[in-house]
């Protein structure tokens, strides 16, 4: 499926790539529509139905992945209700392995998230992963998300990177459009970011069920 020779530097998203997406729709779907209702008085459909529509308002967006944006604009410490449920945070099959064998076989390892740095942190501390990355990057350092055309050419100046020898891996489809516009030849989605939903559209994309299926 992926021709290594050709590969310089592998991209690699963190939520629903390398690991499992059921956390953060846990989290966003079920434990702050509890804690925001418990917080405004509201039955939980009530507060439900109220924050689907605020998501929905900045889905796509730099605000819909930052902690701080939602810390305020929800009256919630989301940080310290990430904490709560952080026993939910787990890694993908072959995804420890997939890391030993790219750092064996010279390839450059950079995680590439729109995760904000909090988050980012809660899931480095309760995985271990960080040491297998030659870079971990949020899109928070370039003000832009991922599905933002613009956003490649500014992670260039973070991280330099030829396009035609670069592997990306990513579960959400709207990325992966957005890295294609750029040029990047090697692009490769996920069937089931979250193990506990069926497999996903994965559209005009190549796809892993898991990381056993293409190591170096």
């Amino acid at each position: 499926m992926i021709a290594w020779e050709t590969i310089h530097t592998v991209l690699l998203d963190m939520d629903g790539t390398l690991l499992d997406l059921h956390f953060d729709n846990h989290f966003w779907l079920e434990h702050v529509p509890q804690r925001y209702a418990e917080k405004h008085r509201l039955a939980l459909d009530a507060a439900r139905d109220r924050l689907a529509s605020r998501y929905a308002a900045v889905a796509g967006t730099i605000d819909w992945y930052c902690v701080d944006y939602w810390t305020r604009e929800l009256d919630l410490d989301i940080a310290f209700l990430k904490a709560e449920v952080a026993h939910l945070i787990a890694i993908h099959p072959d995804v420890v392995e997939f890391l030993e064998r790219l750092r064996h076989a010279g390839k450059r390892a950079v995680l590439v998230t729109n995760a904000h740095h909090k988050s980012l942190a809660l899931k480095m501390e309760k995985t271990g992963l960080h040491g297998y990355f030659d870079a971990v990057i949020s899109a928070h350092q370039t003000g832009l998300p991922k599905e933002n055309p613009a956003f490649w050419d500014k992670l260039q100046t973070l991280e330099t990177f030829d396009p035609a020898h670069t592997l990306l891996i990513d579960d959400s489809l709207p990325v992966l459009r957005s890295a294609q516009g750029y040029g990047i030849a090697h692009l490769l989605a996920i069937y089931k970011p979250d193990t506990k939903l069926p497999e996903k559209d994965v559209g005009e994309f190549a796809a892993i069920g898991r990381f056993g299926e293409i190591f170096p």
